[in-house]
């Protein structure tokens, strides 16, 4: 019975270790209504437009696929993101963006990291248009 115990503690103690990969995003409700004919969201009339909008932890990032779909990912970056610095931002490629924290890089189209630390991907957001001017988003 006492090695069966002891093997229960220490299961429990690794179990309790840090991980600072985990996906410290915290889930906030998001319902946003964003209105692309607005000059702050010209890019997204446009497919592989992206542009940043306010909801979810630090912000948004919203990114147009083709013409009726468009996929959206909290800026919060999933390695260190609990740290001030912790949000992506688009870079000059358009395709990929980073986070100045720990160096991570998340592809926007998909929300994937393609260089880590980081081994999860961006938090996702449903996303529906209404094929003129309305995007919402929203869990």
């Amino acid at each position: 019975m006492r090695k069966f115990t002891f093997i229960i503690l220490l299961s429990i103690a690794f179990s309790c270790s840090k991980n600072n990969n985990q996906d410290n995003t915290p889930i906030v409700p998001v319902d946003v209504y964003i209105n692309t004919s607005l000059p702050q969201y010209q890019s997204l009339n446009v497919p592989g437009g992206w542009a940043y909008a306010n909801g979810g932890v630090k912000g948004l990032l919203i990114y147009r696929r083709d013409q009726v779909e468009f996929v959206a990912f909290d800026r919060n970056c999933t390695y260190q993101g609990q740290n001030s610095c912790g949000a992506v931002k688009v870079d000059s490629s358009n395709i990929l963006a980073n986070c100045d924290c720990d160096g991570s890089v998340y592809n926007i189209y998909d929300g994937s990291v393609t260089q880590g630390p980081a081994t999860l991907p961006l938090r996702s957001y449903n996303t529906s248009f209404d094929g003129n001017n309305t995007l919402r988003v929203y869990n």
